[in-house]
């Protein structure tokens, strides 16, 4: 990611086969989930699934994949040192002030300058990595229009985000030069939860088209998943993704009013229902198990660690420099590069314990799956199609892994997904306490709560036996 995008990413980031009834009426989500929850006790899937090698495709895409990863960060350090040590981003401050006049305007005139030089000299290394390579590799739909279109509104919503951050970050600069990088960060907190609530309904709905459900009986097993893993009141919606990619997507996000589910029109063709609501209960483990909180707390600590590392390295540039970048106080607008510089270098050193954190809340994801459905096999064939189909490496290197790996490598979430079953053994889940049981309502009122385990066991289990159709399985 290059660095114009940064700031505005860690605010939106903190902001992831039909079928028919043979009745006219629409089932209740209890009653579809008791129903197939029924059939699919005669299914059985023991052999365990395989992680297959990465074609030579996949290779070459992986290989190019790290040489392009470089080439980013290295453009993402070059363009701000550029635009310190030519003097530009000074020559910007001066058309910013005679445009403003006033501080306030001066600064968001800058923001938006800066914003919009920055997003042309980025311009040709983001065509090439979001469109030529995709299709390429045979990874996209989207016309060049629609790549134009959501580039370009993609720009749109970095203005909006820059002009409101960069003023805000500048007034405590102003306003308390020692402690700016602590009163920047403890604001962008409440930025970030602003950002979370309005994203899935002003913000995502900008680039694809949010419908309901099509599948009436998927809906209605999605929702009493949802009901059993605690998420009440949420939405299920389908999203008309098939028109920009071929790879698949779902997640759980929002607050309140704003909570939604989500799928991407692509996932519910290329996978089929057991695989569906694996991929659901995972996606759903990431609300119930609080990642989203956990991910508002490690965004706000890599801006607070960004800024400080800022505050304290950049003195001594503006000291040794100051004539040439054209300023020598951090709360001249012009330091702006300098900022985004140092922080991109922070974010880049911590980027290893970034991503750690992240496979860990990952892998609780799939344990949470994996707990609720209690369908391995599924959950393994999911991973080798979302392998297969998106040309992953199921074994990638370790430096790989370190840097650039967000999620568990495919190989060892299929060995998990073989390996993972305590309820056989009648060994403890992990998050057994948070799953409503699963019984008919018959069963519920003649069953001793003794007993409720025991029929939880015997009732619950993947949704319906599969469909036939490729997929690729969401990452995140």
């Amino acid at each position: 990611m290059r660095y114009r995008d940064r700031l505005a990413y860690a605010l939106v980031l903190a902001a992831a086969a039909s079928g028919c009834l043979a009745s006219a009426q629409e089932p209740s989500p209890a009653a579809a989930f008791a129903s197939t929850t029924e059939i699919a006790g005669a299914v059985s899937d023991e052999a365990p699934v395989a992680a297959p090698e990465a074609s030579a495709k996949a290779l070459r895409y992986y290989q190019t994949g790290n040489v392009l990863w470089v080439v980013e960060n290295l453009w993402g350090l070059i363009v701000p040192i550029a635009l310190l040590f030519t003097g530009f981003s000074a020559r910007m401050r001066d058309l910013a002030r005679r445009i403003g006049r006033k501080w306030l305007f001066a600064v968001v005139v800058y923001a938006i300058l800066f914003t919009l030089v920055t997003f042309a000299l980025d311009l040709p290394l983001s065509y090439y990595t979001e469109f030529v390579r995709q299709h390429a590799y045979g990874l996209s739909n989207q016309t060049l229009g629609k790549w134009v279109s959501d580039t370009l509104m993609s720009l749109m919503v970095s203005l909006i985000a820059l002009s409101v951050v960069v003023p805000g970050v500048y007034f405590f600069l102003k306003k308390s030069p020692r402690r700016w990088w602590l009163w920047s960060s403890v604001a962008a907190v409440p930025l970030i939860v602003l950002m979370m609530l309005i994203a899935p309904i002003w913000v995502a709905p900008l680039f694809n088209k949010f419908g309901p459900m099509k599948d009436k009986v998927l809906e209605a097993q999605i929702l009493a998943l949802a009901d059993r893993a605690g998420i009440e009141g949420g939405r299920v919606f389908e999203v008309d993704k098939s028109v920009d990619t071929k790879a698949v997507n779902a997640y759980v996000n929002g607050f309140g009013q704003t909570k939604r589910i989500v799928l991407w029109d692509t996932i519910i063709a290329k996978l089929d229902r057991r695989e569906l609501l694996f991929v659901m209960g995972h996606e759903m483990g990431h609300y119930v198990l609080g990642h989203i909180p956990r991910l508002i707390v490690l965004v706000s600590l890599l801006i607070l660690g960004s800024l400080y590392a800022s505050h304290r390295t950049a003195g001594r540039i503006m000291r040794r420099w100051s004539q040439r970048i054209g300023f020598s106080e951090l709360s001249d607008v012009a330091s702006l590069p300098l900022i985004m510089l140092l922080a991109g270098v922070f974010s880049l050193i911590a980027n290893p314990v970034a991503m750690a954190y992240s496979r860990s809340m990952e892998h609780q994801a799939d344990r949470f799956g994996l707990e609720i459905t209690r369908d391995n096999h599924a959950a393994a064939t999911a991973f080798v199609k979302l392998q297969t189909e998106n040309l992953g490496n199921p074994r990638p290197g370790w430096l790989y892994k370190l840097w650039r790996s967000s999620h568990p490598p495919i190989g060892e979430r299929i060995d998990f997904c073989n390996s993972y079953r305590p309820w056989r053994t009648d060994e403890p889940l992990a998050y057994e306490r948070l799953f409503k049981p699963v019984t008919s309502p018959a069963q519920r009122e003649i069953a001793p709560c003794r007993e409720c385990r025991r029929a939880e066991r015997l009732f619950s289990g993947p949704a319906l036996p599969a469909a036939p159709g490729a997929a690729r399985l969401h990452q995140g």
